[in-house]
């Protein structure tokens, strides 16, 4: 492996991705341990897809929202309501025996139709005209200040009202504006101080109106969206004048719970202006949060996840039993009254499911938790481990495997994230290591594409004019094949070779010699080339082409096959404009076999040639020659023919045995891709039963039958075979005749008398 490294990886191009991979860690210790904006908006929105590839998942079943809907709006009027009837609501809430009941609105202004409200602030000309004894009984009775009214209903049970922290500073802030949840909040470790906590700050609080304010205890209602608009981290603690103060589901749990007391943790440890929170001690549950005090909401699913209940059937029905031993809060769903938030599921779900979903966090103690710790040492780990076998496929592979291999590292990153941490309740970031891996793809393909491209220009003009495009763009692809290395392949080769050319080259001076071979031999080159064929070399007069090198074709015999069709209808074109030139008509003999060959880089190691080398590189050339004895001018072997089959129409020509090989070959002119004339047909089958009453020795039915055919239709390959026969009716062969033809034209183990 060590030394396949050494041999194929492109030094240049690893060096590059390394300094890529330790500039991206640098960048990454340079954010500390703040991460940028941008990134943390990505790390969200990953998140987010994960949240819905996850889908809903199942609640505890503790939490009621009692939801001032569309059908209460109908029945009891337009928000806000009077407030005697919330407190005919809170009294049903109670009667069915709610753990704890959080209102998630909030009621900073008195109730303006409230009957005591309208008689205190009545115009003074009205008041004159009432009677001051019936005047001061309608103030002074309790059911007509509805104020009052609803804050001894809250005062009855274990409710949590809501407020809102601002955190700008204004002119309005008062000492009197101050919240008072009922726990008893304690520090941990003893000597750090709640005014060095880094919670968020707040400048003052709008609080609900004295009347109302009899809750058992208070919570903020403060959440904050992030830069995208949604809601993901919403604070359980924030602090007003070095005084924290917990949230209105935190204080709803607590309340249920019939726990006194919450434990902040801090440490001490990061030097930092303020010391990070680590969570909350709520009981016998330690609910892990961030330095701010905030929790990663560990969302259900979309709206309407939790068990609602309209307020108006709170109001008419006087048993619900769904209600009793649950956490209940009071909010509303109504588009009208605005309350619709953005979460991972949803972009207008109910404010009031997001503290539903914080209470069953609580209950279920499984908020998610964002730790940075394992985040950053995750990141240095995929940049650096990543980064390196990123850098090796790119630099022994090449850029399209090295996508490839990115595309598997991000996959393989998301798919590990969502299973090891996300499913576990664990948020870690991964947009930096995935943006740094695909940085140093990017930037490495690019530096390979610039300096390596004048590389390939250079190669492919130099050696475009001497091999064939199929070479060159296989030396441009992998530059290490220039060697003298070779291996052994099937392959299909053609020779092609002029008839007479000597007598032809008398005929023509030097330079129209010159300009007809250079015409004819780039006409016949181009052509091979356009079918896939890789053109050898050529030799005198002679062409040499091959298939199946250096890019592999499984119908490499077919293509060459098809091209020796193509040379021999061109050469008909060609004759009618040799004509106009003064160019003499030629003809050519074509030799085609397939088999295995040696191929590959032949030569010194100064100079070699990209050919091909074995036994059946010789049976093509000797298959060429062998049309001057038969007048045809294409041959193929019997081994192109099993290839391609039935692709193309043969006629079997003869069984000859070459030089150089022991077991005679038969060997078949290609006539048509197509059908043939019926008359051509006729004269085919014709001259396969002359030849098969040959073969079986049956040589005066052989010379009728081609002895016609010659007389109808004269060639050479009739003539042939009448000489033959009649040689063999002359001396009979031996019996170990098989009916095959020497290359000479002799037959072969004949007993000849002459």
């Amino acid at each position: 492996m060590i030394e396949y490294l050494k041999l194929h990886i492109n030094l240049s191009s690893f060096l590059l991705g390394f300094i890529l991979i330790l500039i991206s860690c640098l960048g990454y210790y340079s954010f500390g341990n703040q991460k940028p904006v941008l990134l943390s908006a990505l790390d969200n929105r990953i998140m987010d897809t994960m949240f819905k590839i996850r889908g809903e998942q199942p609640i505890s079943d503790q939490v009621v929202i009692v939801d001032i809907d569309e059908k209460s709006l109908k029945k009891l009027g337009q928000w806000p309501w009077s407030r005697n009837i919330l407190a005919q609501i809170t009294q049903n809430i109670y009667k069915n025996g709610a753990r704890s009941l959080g209102f998630d609105i909030f009621f900073p202004e008195k109730d303006r139709t409230s009957p005591a409200y309208y008689f205190k602030n009545i115009d003074q000309s009205i008041a004159d005209q009432i009677p001051g004894t019936i005047l001061s009984k309608v103030l002074e009775n309790e059911s007509l200040d509805y104020d009052l009214l609803f804050g001894q209903a809250i005062s009855k049970g274990p409710s949590i009202l809501g407020y809102t922290f601002l955190p700008k500073k204004d002119k309005l802030k008062s000492d009197d504006e101050l919240p008072f949840p009922s726990g008893m909040i304690r520090l941990r470790p003893d000597h750090v101080k709640f005014e060095s906590l880094s919670l968020i700050p707040a400048y003052r609080a709008i609080i609900n109106t004295p009347a109302v304010a009899t809750a058992e205890s208070e919570g903020f209602l403060n959440v904050f969206v992030d830069e995208s608009g949604t809601i993901r981290q919403v604070p359980l603690m924030m602090i007003m004048d070095n005084i924290p103060y917990p949230s209105l589901a935190l204080e709803t749990f607590r309340i249920g719970m019939k726990i006194p007391s919450l434990t902040l943790h801090a440490s001490s440890k990061i030097k930092r202006p303020k010391t990070a929170l680590l969570g909350i001690h709520i009981g016998d549950r330690f609910i892990p949060t961030d330095s701010l005090g905030q929790i990663s909401v560990n969302y259900r699913g979309p709206e309407k996840t939790f068990r609602y209940i309209s307020a108006v059937d709170v109001l008419t029905m006087p048993s619900l039993p769904i209600i009793k031993n649950k956490f209940v809060l009071i909010g509303s769903s109504s588009t009208g009254l605005f309350d619709l938030r953005t979460t991972p599921f949803s972009r207008g779900i109910p404010g009031i499911e997001i503290n539903a979903n914080i209470i069953d966090n609580l209950i279920k103690s499984d908020p998610f938790t964002y730790d940075i710790f394992t985040e950053i040492g995750l990141t240095y780990t995929l940049v650096f481990g990543g980064g390196l076998i990123l850098c090796l496929i790119l630099s022994v592979l090449g850029p399209l495997a090295g996508g490839f291999g990115a595309i598997l590292f991000f996959l393989g990153a998301l798919t590990w994230n969502y299973y090891y941490f996300f499913l576990n309740n664990r948020f870690v970031g991964i947009t930096y290591p995935m943006i740094s891996c695909g940085s140093i793809l990017l930037i490495t393909s690019i530096f390979n594409a610039f300096w390596e491209g004048k590389t390939k220009k250079f190669v492919q003009k130099a050696f475009s004019h001497y091999v064939s495009p199929e070479v060159v763009s296989q030396l441009i692809k992998d530059p290490k094949t220039l060697s003298l290395k070779c291996e052994e392949k099937n392959l299909t080769i053609l020779f092609l070779d002029i008839r007479g050319f000597t007598s032809i080259s008398e005929k023509m001076t030097s330079q129209d010699l010159g300009n007809f071979m250079n015409n004819f031999l780039t006409l016949m080159s181009q052509l091979i080339m356009k079918n896939e064929g890789t053109v050898d070399k050529f030799i005198g007069d002679a062409i040499m082409a091959f298939w199946g090198a250096p890019k592999d074709d499984p119908d490499h015999a077919f293509k060459a096959v098809e091209t020796a069709l193509q040379l021999k209808s061109e050469l008909n074109h060609l004759h009618k404009t040799y004509k106009k030139s003064s160019f003499p008509d030629i003809s050519v003999g074509i030799g085609i076999n397939s088999g295995i060959v040696s191929v590959g880089n032949f030569g010194s190691n100064e100079r070699f040639d990209y050919t091909v080398m074995g036994d059946n590189v010789n049976l093509a050339s000797r298959l060429e020659g062998a049309n001057k004895n038969y007048g045809t001018t294409i041959l193929i072997s019997e081994a192109t023919k099993n290839i391609i089959k039935h692709s193309f129409f043969y006629r079997y020509i003869d069984k000859v045995q070459v030089k150089g090989r022991k077991e005679a070959v038969n060997i078949y002119e290609p006539l048509s891709k197509g059908s043939l004339p019926e008359d051509i047909l006729n004269e085919v089958k014709t001259f396969e039963k002359g030849i098969k009453a040959y073969q079986y020795q049956n040589f005066h039915k052989a010379y009728r039958i081609i002895k016609a055919l010659h007389k109808n239709h004269p060639s050479q390959l009739y003539q042939s075979y009448i000489d033959r026969i009649k040689d063999c009716l002359e001396s009979l062969p031996s019996d170990q005749w098989n009916g095959s033809e020497r290359r000479n034209g002799l037959p072969v183990n004949k007993l000849s008398t002459k």
